[in-house]
């Protein structure tokens, strides 16, 4: 380790004037715009302005994804993919009283909302309102033992009928948690959609420390659309970038809190590293080149198991067209699905330099069969 490297919370503090924390200030413009499934463009504007001066060919499909292109000397392609893509809500009705009342994008969990505040977009505006639920006082003893579901709760935007509200806002439009980043402690970043503009970051962080390198393999770093509601930007960039090999990146869950049975969930913590999926979706071929990777480069790893389905980009990329080798790196996160993911930052410096290192040992003899 570099002793002269500045520290996180050095990088933290001198955010927008040291020239060491490009990167940083990169992940926070990531993890502050908003991108609920099928509104990232504010987020995709990011990795794209980010990306154009390392990459050779950056474009946008019809989908949204952005692709960027590193082109190599050999015939061989990889994708390494990150969705840029969060949870949210979405204002499905306004009511006499001017409360709305929303619909779930993605896998939101009603529990952690009442009390958040929260940003409405409406044509370009952010309107800040209050998600409320009956307070403590006046539920019925029946309700205080339940969860709340999502119908049981409201956004109340502070006006006093639907007309005042439709001045403001509007049936369809997207909600997100509230943005930002903030230090915990020395090594950990909190903030809502580490999930998944950690793996968007990747995407662009390896196009930087490939830059101005000769390699054999063509990159192809995908921020995707859509994962959130069914991997859909992987899918359909997948099947036209048809690469040779896919790298999918996301967060993974952490056993390192309070209740987890690591016998049922895996051994999984915040600051041991990345972790490398193995599963009926992952390429074993793909898994031994990361181990030994980081091997190589005595970078820890953590084994993450998905026996079935991991719920990732992986598993639609790894069924595209006649079959493409896939493997899953993951960043360990706390908290997800979330306002306040937790990840640590050490892990996800260390994710890039495996998927570097991955790819530069990649040349047109690679063969991902898995041959007995």
């Amino acid at each position: 380790m570099n002793t002269n490297e500045p520290t996180l919370r050095q990088l933290f503090q001198g955010m927008d004037t040291l020239p060491e924390a490009a990167n940083l200030r990169f992940f926070r413009d990531l993890v502050q715009a908003p991108g609920p499934s099928g509104f990232e463009v504010a987020a995709q504007r990011v990795f794209r302005d980010f990306v154009t001066r390392y990459a050779d060919e950056v474009h946008t499909d019809v989908h949204g994804n952005v692709i960027a292109v590193k082109r190599g000397a050999g015939r061989l392609k990889v994708m390494v993919v990150g969705h840029a893509d969060e949870i949210g809500l979405m204002v499905r009705h306004i009511d006499d009283d001017g409360f709305l009342f929303v619909a779930a994008i993605g896998g939101v969990d009603p529990v952690v909302l009442p009390g958040l505040r929260v940003e409405i977009h409406h044509e370009g505006d952010v309107v800040l309102g209050v998600i409320g639920r009956k307070a403590i006082h006046i539920l019925e003893s029946s309700e205080r033992d339940k969860a709340p579901k999502l119908t049981d709760l409201w956004v109340d935007i502070g006006v006093a009928n639907r007309e005042e509200a439709a001045k403001m806002v509007s049936v369809g439009d997207v909600i997100t948690f509230p943005r930002g980043l903030e230090l915990l402690g020395e090594e950990y970043l909190l903030s809502k959609a580490t999930d998944d503009k950690c793996g968007v970051y990747l995407a662009g962080a390896l196009l930087k420390e490939l830059h101005g390198q000769s390699i054999a393999a063509s990159v192809y770093a995908v921020s995707s659309t859509m994962e959130e509601v069914g991997q859909r930007g992987a899918r359909t960039s997948a099947y036209g970038i048809e690469p040779d090999v896919a790298l999918a990146v996301d967060v993974g869950n952490t056993s390192d809190v309070p209740g987890c049975d690591k016998k049922k969930q895996g051994d999984v913590a915040l600051g041991k590293g990345p972790s490398v999926a193995v599963g009926a979706t992952m390429n074993p071929v793909v898994v031994r080149r990361l181990q030994e990777a980081a091997a190589e480069l005595d970078i820890p790893v953590q084994i993450e198991t998905e026996p079935g389905l991991s719920r990732t980009d992986a598993d639609m990329i790894q069924i595209t067209r006649s079959g493409i080798p896939c493997g899953l790196i993951s960043i360990p996160n706390r908290y997800m699905h979330t306002p306040s993911e937790v990840i640590c930052w050490r892990d996800l410096q260390q994710a890039v330099q495996l998927t570097v290192a991955f790819i530069k040992a990649l040349d047109d003899t690679a063969d991902f069969r898995p041959l007995p």
